[in-house]
């Protein structure tokens, strides 16, 4: 596995266990968030606030479907679901794009899109 993708893979742990100092150890210092008609973050403080989003609760299931690389792009591609503190649940699949610096994330970009039957598998 590439350098890069062993950032990106470190990152998807980090969120997986809530673990800010490694999620943050992945960034550069002038990392930026996009979600596209969501949000858009800028700089470790903005992001580590969202890491525990006080919409959701305990930690989410991640699973990576795929993994590709060009240059210094990672595209990742999997599951996630969560606890929402409303009752509800996050089952949503998604598509990350780490432009990537020096082995570090620069970018993010997230496409994420809710699954409404649990029963579905994503496709």
């Amino acid at each position: 596995m590439s350098p890069n993708k062993q950032t990106v893979q470190r990152y998807m742990e980090g969120f997986a266990k809530s673990d800010h100092a490694q999620i943050l150890s992945c960034l550069t210092d002038d990392i930026e968030w996009f979600m596209p008609g969501v949000f858009h973050l800028s700089g470790k403080a903005a992001f580590d606030q969202e890491i525990e989003n006080p919409a959701f609760v305990g930690r989410p299931t991640i699973d990576i479907t795929r993994m590709v690389e060009e240059n210094d792009v990672v595209v990742a591609e999997g599951r996630v679901r969560c606890a929402r503190k409303d009752g509800g649940l996050l089952n949503a699949v998604f598509c990350d794009v780490f432009a990537m610096q020096d082995g570090k994330i620069r970018q993010l970009t997230t496409y994420l899109a809710d699954i409404k039957d649990p029963a579905s598998n994503g496709s």
